[in-house]
């Protein structure tokens, strides 16, 4: 395995006003690992995942992606985010275009594929989660489970270098929280890097190579999920924890 780091924070802060929400986060995302944030509600989880697609510019520190320093201000953002797919907890599937086109629409029109060639890479992964019969209608005809594996496999249709999921599951029923992180999971066993925020603490506990708690803005703990979950040496992490049963 290449353990150099696809993705590395380098004491970054994020500031919102006087809110400070990330205070000087340093972390390396290994290519082909997944790391999961865990935290409370406003640990900066999220801020810390738009920080790495460039949707919030950090105000203090350094982000790198392959080496290269993306946070600065001179870099193309947009040549940034072509290399790194994001997810968020509303599905943000544009209504008025089917599946398939959905799916297809950053090939189209930032890769530059021919239609043809998009709806057929289109249709492959669509027929890979299970919904190929649904590639024509629009995303209101769906349940939540399958916008938000929709919404996935547009993410990597591209073939981004990094995929950011932000608390995917969060506006899912719980009975359809498992689907997609089952295929999460598939997206783990093709090797793809991957950093996600969930307050699915079972599901962080199986699928990460490493767990991340954040506290305040800052990296309280992080290490293999058997010892962030069976041996946290922190009190916060221990006392977040206990809110769970993992």
């Amino acid at each position: 395995m290449d353990e150099s780091p696809l993705l590395r924070f380098e004491r970054a802060r994020k500031s919102f006003g006087r809110n400070e929400v990330l205070r000087g986060v340093t972390l390396d995302v290994t290519r082909h690992t997944v790391v999961v944030c865990i935290g409370a509600s406003g640990s900066g989880k999220s801020t810390l995942l738009r920080c790495a697609n460039l949707l919030e510019t950090v105000t203090d520190g350094q982000i790198f992606l392959n080496g290269e320093d993306i946070s600065d201000p001179r870099r193309d953002a947009d040549a940034v985010r072509r290399k790194i797919g994001i997810v968020f907890q509303s599905f943000n599937l544009f209504p008025h275009m089917t599946v398939l086109d959905n799916v297809t629409l950053s090939l189209r029109k930032v890769v530059g594929m021919p239609r043809g060639e998009a709806e057929e890479r289109g249709m492959a992964l669509l027929k890979r989660i299970g919904i190929e019969a649904k590639a024509r209608v629009y995303p209101d005809r769906l349940s939540g489970g399958q916008q938000q594996r929709v919404a996935i496999v547009r993410a990597i249709a591209s073939d981004p270098e990094l995929l950011l999921l932000d608390e995917i599951t969060s506006a899912l029923d719980p009975q359809l929280v498992g689907e997609v992180l089952d295929l999460v999971l598939e997206l783990k066993s093709t090797r793809a890097t991957i950093l996600m925020a969930t307050h699915e603490m079972s599901f962080a506990r199986s699928a990460a190579d490493d767990v991340v708690f954040l506290h305040n803005g800052v990296i309280e703990e992080s290490g293999p999920p058997d010892k962030i979950f069976g041996e946290p040496e922190k009190p916060a992490t221990r006392a977040f924890l206990e809110r769970f049963r993992v």
